[in-house]
Order: C-alpha cells, then sequence, then structure tokens
C-alpha cells in the first residue's frame, strides 16, 4: 500500500486516481500509523515551500517522513513535496526542509533567460544524467509535464534527469531510497504513470 501523505498541501485527487489506473492501492492519509505501515510514501506538495513546510511540521508528518526514509522505505516526493525533501528553499526568505537530500531551492529566474516566461509551465523532455529505477519503464527523451518557479540547485550527486528551460533545470533526483520529481508524474500520461509504476515496484526494505 501507497501513502500519499495529506498535510493539507498538495493534488490529492489526481494521485490517487493515477495509482488506481495502474492497479496500485494507494490511500491520502495523515495517519501516522497508516504512513508507517505503508509500503511506499509520496510526498505530494503545491502552493509555496515555507507554508508546505509550517503545515508538514506542524501535523507532525515532517518527523514520520524523515523516520521512514532512514529507515529505507521508499520515499518519493513531488513538485513542491520534492523541494521539500532538501535541506532549505530561498523561496521569499529562507526556510528549511528535510534534509533528506543536499541541496537548496532557488528561483529559476535567476538562471533562466529574461524573455523565458516564469512560471515554466508545459511538456518538456527527460534528459537522464544517471541511471535510476525511477526511469525503468521509460527512456530519455520522454516528455513530462512541469508547473513550478523554482529549482533544485547545488544537488549534482543526485540528480538523476534534467529538463530544458533555456537552462538545465533539475527535473528528478535521487539518494538511495528516497526520490523526487519537480515534475508531476499524475500529469504526464503514460510516461508519467509508467515512472509511479517503477516507484511501485521497487523493492521495500523498511
Amino acid at each position: 500500500m501507497i501513502a500519499i501523505v495529506d498535510y493539507g498541501v498538495g493534488n490529492l485527487f489526481s494521485l490517487c486516481s493515477s495509482f488506481a489506473a495502474i492497479g496500485a492501492e494507494a490511500v491520502a492519509t495523515s495517519d501516522e500509523s497508516v504512513i508507517r505501515s505503508a509500503n511506499r510514501i509520496i510526498l505530494p506538495g503545491v502552493g509555496a515551500f515555507g507554508d508546505a513546510a509550517e503545515k508538514l511540521r506542524s501535523s507532525g508528518l515532517d518527523r514520520i517522513v524523515i523516520e521512514e526514509a532512514n529507515k529505507g522505505k521508499p520515499i518519493m516526493g513531488i513538485s513542491l513535496g520534492m523541494q521539500l525533501l532538501f535541506e532549505k528553499s530561498y523561496e521569499d526568505g529562507i526556510h528549511e526542509g528535510l534534509g533528506l537530500i543536499k541541496g537548496s531551492i532557488r528561483p529559476i529566474r535567476d538562471v533562466i533567460p529574461k524573455d523565458l516566461k516564469i512560471p515554466h509551465i508545459g511538456w518538456n523532455a527527460l534528459q537522464f544524467t544517471k541511471p535510476s529505477p525511477l526511469f525503468r519503464y521509460v527512456k530519455d527523451g520522454d516528455f513530462v509535464y512541469f508547473v513550478h518557479s523554482y529549482y533544485a540547485d547545488g544537488c549534482e550527486d543526485a540528480v538523476i534527469a534534467n529538463g530544458e528551460y533555456g537552462a538545465p533545470l533539475t527535473a528528478a533526483v535521487q539518494n538511495g531510497n528516497v526520490f523526487g520529481c519537480q515534475f508531476h508524474p499524475e500529469k504526464s500520461g503514460d510516461v508519467g504513470l509508467s515512472i509511479l509504476r517503477a516507484f511501485c515496484d521497487m523493492e521495500v526494505t523498511a
């Protein structure tokens, strides 16, 4: 069973529907015991980093996610959920993240050409940087759907794919059993479903 962490921020219905489409059991929950008993965890998120980080901490679910990650359970952050996996964000100030992946979240406006629109919204090709089990069912150059104004920086060792938007931007990361997708698999058609299926097929050691 997959636990989709419900801390008040995230597109939970679309994620539940996507997992149902691939025949996987998933439940959106804020129940600590359910999250601990799950085989895998999804950390979703939309909106501002600071607000989401505060909601995650106030619910106490930040501690649960960190503990389960440290046990070796497969965990995947999606969009803002991926950004929360990092050490800190510079979105409207400085905010602490979960620290499960080294690096920080910074504005894409600092690295892309001035004539490109922000947020970055649309379909972009994945450019693999190293092998990962998350991509076992997709290929380099497959397109996925992005919506973001910030990107992960200083995380070269963890980057498994980039996307091009006037500059290479981090598209996906992995640190052992902890994964993150800046794009939305649940909005990325068959490619996205294949990525979610790969996550479901990963060996569980926790």
